[in-house]
């Protein structure tokens, strides 16, 4: 079982340092807007992917006036105690040290201790581009397989380096042999990872459907599918065929950073189909499988983190979300909100011990 049992902040975000215990599987944080409800959650995250789950640089989140922050964690995992600080010094430096060394790749952290979080925004997984699907696939597939995240870590570079080469072409400095090269190392990395991802998407499917089932509470045909370029043809002959066109617009137009997670209801596009809640469901099914596929592979749940979620659902569906979340034994769930006491009375059905915290000015 993987188990937070306390955590300390120095000069992150709104907190100067502050210190929280947690003794129980559910995390109840409650008080007013603005007094760092959430960003207690975003502290947890950091302690399982080094970053925060908020866009911006590491620098965005010291507390006002400051230069550099500290996360530190004690947790319990697989009966053992171990800890994780982050640190990121006034020079700008970041350092992550589990048990007191430093990890000389912060990508080798990743998947040790999983997070999965649900936010306000989330919804634009939804109804966003599909580059906020692919990074939620990425996520999830990085802490699932570390060869993906370093597959992907190569691709992404090897992208950039043939969109930089690209551009300098524009100004007449063709070379089409240093285009080559490039093109087998982005095929190289390409391929694994559409490999993964092809494999990972049926099972996870299939997870997604039961769980829209569970909170919804009624059936609905629902499906979703996984849209690649290379569904049709080998990436090789993709980029032979899109080669002059990638000269022309500076890019690369084709491969698997273009993939989408194409999400329908009745046979028509969801983002455009769906009602609030039924877009609702959607997201917190996705998030659920996401729990449950890296629960399947780890052997053991990862940290859930719910913020401000009781906007989201209506109150019977908040209910099937809640049931099924709390009764999974050996889970951690942490739940923020700024009303005491729908919190109290959302989990007053749930037979699972609670521990409630008040933050406040």
């Amino acid at each position: 079982m993987l188990f937070l049992k306390s955590i300390s902040v120095t000069q992150f975000k709104n907190y100067g340092y502050q210190q929280f215990h947690f003794h129980q599987p559910v995390v109840a944080i409650t008080g007013p807007n603005g007094i760092g409800k959430t960003n207690l959650l975003d502290a947890i995250y950091y302690l399982s992917f080094t970053k925060s789950y908020f866009p911006g640089s590491d620098t965005n989140h010291v507390q006002q006036g400051l230069d550099g922050f500290r996360i530190a964690g004690e947790l319990s995992f697989k009966d053992a105690n171990t800890s994780i600080t982050v640190i990121l010094r006034e020079s700008g430096k970041k350092e992550v040290t589990r048990d007191g060394i430093a990890y000389e790749r912060f990508s080798e952290h990743i998947g040790k201790f999983p997070s999965v979080m649900i936010a306000p925004d989330d919804v634009e997984l939804i109804t966003g581009g599909s580059e906020i699907r692919r990074k939620f696939t990425d996520t999830l597939l990085s802490q699932l397989e570390p060869e993906y995240l370093r597959q992907l870590i190569a691709y992404n570079k090897v992208l950039q380096q043939r969109n930089s080469y690209l551009k300098q072409a524009a100004n007449g400095n063709r070379n089409d042999a240093l285009l080559e090269t490039l093109d087998e190392q982005l095929i190289s990395a390409g391929q694994t990872i559409f490999e993964f991802r092809t494999s990972f998407f049926p099972d996870f499917h299939q997870n997604v459907l039961q769980f829209y089932k569970i909170i919804a509470g009624i059936p609905e045909h629902i499906s979703l599918m996984y849209e690649s370029q290379l569904n049709s043809q080998p990436f090789q002959e993709l980029l032979t065929k899109s080669r002059e066109k990638d000269y022309i617009l500076q890019r690369t137009t084709c491969g698997v950073h273009k993939d989408d997670l194409l999400l329908e209801l009745n046979g028509r596009p969801f983002k455009t189909t769906a009602s609030q809640g039924q877009r609702k469901s959607m997201l917190f099914s996705l998030k659920l499988s996401e729990l449950e596929q890296l629960h399947q592979k780890k052997g053991f749940y990862p940290f859930l983190l719910l913020d401000d979620v009781f906007e989201k659902l209506d109150e019977q569906r908040m209910h099937n979300l809640l049931k099924w979340v709390c009764d999974r034994k050996g889970s951690q769930v942490f739940i923020t909100d700024p009303n005491k006491d729908r919190i109290q009375h959302m989990l007053a059905g749930i037979q699972q011990n609670l521990q409630l915290i008040e933050l406040s000015n």
